[in-house]
């Protein structure tokens, strides 16, 4: 029954190639003016760079799972660079131009680039084997994500008619990457009216003004004026807007080295003080170790804990006034602020006419002498196909329609299937794993853990933290049953530094620590074993 339907979807797929190519004959020639479908070898059609810097290979391999051929990124963390020159330049200047493409990301695209360069006419000597990152182009399209770059890039040069110098104007909040590993379409459609669209899968994700200083970084029509660049602020420029007070003096009480806090007077110690208690005292169950060994060691003393009697009383030990805000307090005197009688406000550079102002009425797009990727990816699987360039909307919707559509559907299908298929074993586990806990649960100290089971059991996504918490617990409850009938040791609060050797380091009573084998192997006279304290 499988075969059967896959040989359906075959005869559908190439039924709709059939239909497509058809309806692409309808338009007429001039409305196409590129298209490479990769069916045929890129080799001797494409010229794969020569530079040094670009390793990676490119195949021609077909789409996985479809009969359809594309070029494909073979390698991981390479560069790469490939280019197509055309046989005659196409005018992108005037009416409408519509650049489309397709890309598979079939190992996904964590950090790379997948768009593609529109170059402009290159300059004298130029070899296509030479194409790489300076190779001048007029527009670049196409995705690029790395990082917190996520974005679908559409970035045209343009020549400056009064200085010829070309300026890199970047779409501001482009559309972002599909994040998913099936084929998709990207389609720029540049207008007469100077509007540019950006669609994914037909579907449209942004639309601009060329000539809108909100939608292109920078914008294409510089402004009128600029900042005069030979502008100096005089010496004499006073930029503060107040200044000290020069006549203000201080207050002959005004007294800076009062201090900030003072002790509170008024306070009482509070009824029932314990002023003979300390604060800690000896842990009565703590004993000398067997093998302690005074004339190395030195004299034990047991480690201290809180003093239970404090933790009854307000307090133990030396009762002290607590400290208070001083009211005399007035800390350094600073002179009062005023205005600022020579305040010019802040400075800025005189504006003047922007020698390389122009106006403009359509943005003058260089012709389209040459198609080429060139990019960077630490993805391998990268699969482009169906590059086009066009000038009726209808030509790129027929060519997404029977060109992009079948796969994608059929993509979305198997995606969809292998996802149910993911969410049936996941409910197998989640079936075998409540089984199981139900049966721990049945004894009797988990008991009161059986209504968090059956809440759980209708979030069957948290079984994994179910698991584990219920783990936690039966292992928790298991440990206080073993080991209920004894008295934990008490972690001493705090202990003291030796009085008999001076020399004596700080370390635990209670460790055996490779650190205190390092210290004799430095020092041989190093006592064996220290008393030890708790760091206040």
């Amino acid at each position: 029954m499988g075969d059967r339907k896959r040989r359906i979807c075959i005869m559908q797929n190439v039924l709709m190639l059939l239909i497509g190519s058809f309806i692409s004959q309808l338009y007429a020639s001039e409305d196409v003016a590129f298209y490479e479908s990769f069916d045929e070898t890129f080799e001797g059609r494409w010229i794969v760079s020569e530079k040094e810097d670009y390793k990676g290979v490119w195949k021609h391999v077909k789409s996985e799972g479809h009969d359809d051929y594309g070029l494909l990124v073979s390698d991981k963390a390479k560069k790469y660079a490939i280019v197509k020159e055309l046989d005659e330049p196409i005018d992108i200047k005037d009416g409408t131009v519509i650049l489309q493409y397709e890309v598979r990301l079939q190992n996904g695209l964590e950090c790379g680039g997948a768009y593609i360069k529109y170059l402009r006419p290159q300059g004298d000597g130029w070899i296509p084997k030479e194409f790489d990152n300076e190779s001048p182009y007029t527009i670049m399209f196409g995705p690029d994500k790395c990082g917190a770059t996520n974005k679908v890039h559409f970035i045209l040069k343009h020549k400056n008619p009064n200085s010829g110098e070309y300026i890199e104007h970047h779409l501001k909040y482009p559309p972002s990457v599909p994040s998913d590993k099936l084929t998709h379409v990207y389609t720029a459609i540049l207008k007469s009216d100077n509007e540019l669209r950006i669609l994914v899968d037909g579907e449209e994700k942004k639309k601009v003004n060329f000539l809108s200083n909100d939608d292109f970084e920078p914008p294409l029509v510089p402004p009128k004026t600029i900042p005069d660049p030979d502008d100096r602020k005089p010496e004499d420029w006073d930029e503060r807007a107040k200044i000290p007070d020069p006549v203000a003096k201080k207050p002959d009480d005004w007294n800076e080295d009062a201090p900030m806090e003072i002790e509170d007077e008024d306070a009482v110690k509070p009824e029932g003080w314990l002023d003979d208690e300390p604060e800690e005292i000896d842990d009565p169950e703590a004993t000398k170790p067997e093998d302690w060994d005074e004339e190395e060691d030195g004299e034990w003393e047991a480690p201290k804990i809180d003093n239970p009697k404090c933790e009854e009383a307000p307090g133990c030990g030396e009762w002290k006034r607590p400290m208070k805000r001083n009211p005399a307090y007035k800390g350094k005197w600073h002179a009062p602020l005023i205005e600022n009688p020579n305040y010019k406000g802040v400075w800025k550079p005189q504006l003047i006419g922007n020698p390389n102002y122009f106006e403009l009425d359509r943005p003058n797009f260089d012709p389209v002498a040459a198609i080429g990727i060139e990019i960077w990816t630490m993805q391998d699987g990268l699969l482009f196909d169906n590059i086009l360039i066009a000038s009726d909307e209808r030509v790129a919707e027929s060519y997404r329609g029977t060109a992009w559509k079948p796969k994608f559907d059929e993509e979305k299908e198997k995606q969809k299937v292998e996802e149910a298929a993911d969410s049936e074993g996941l409910k197998g586990v989640q079936k075998v794993v409540f089984y199981y806990l139900y049966k721990v649960a049945d004894l009797p100290f988990l008991g009161d853990h059986k209504e968090f089971l059956e809440k759980a059991k209708k979030q069957p996504n948290l079984t994994i933290g179910v698991l584990l918490s219920f783990v936690v617990v039966f292992f928790t409850i298991l440990l206080k049953l073993v080991f209920g009938g004894k008295k934990p040791t008490k972690v001493p609060a705090k202990t003291r530094t030796q009085t008999k050797k001076s020399d004596s380091v700080e370390t635990s009573n209670n460790q055996e620590s490779s650190k205190e084998k390092d210290e004799q192997n430095e020092d041989p006279a190093a006592p064996r074993r220290r008393n030890t304290r708790r760091e206040n």
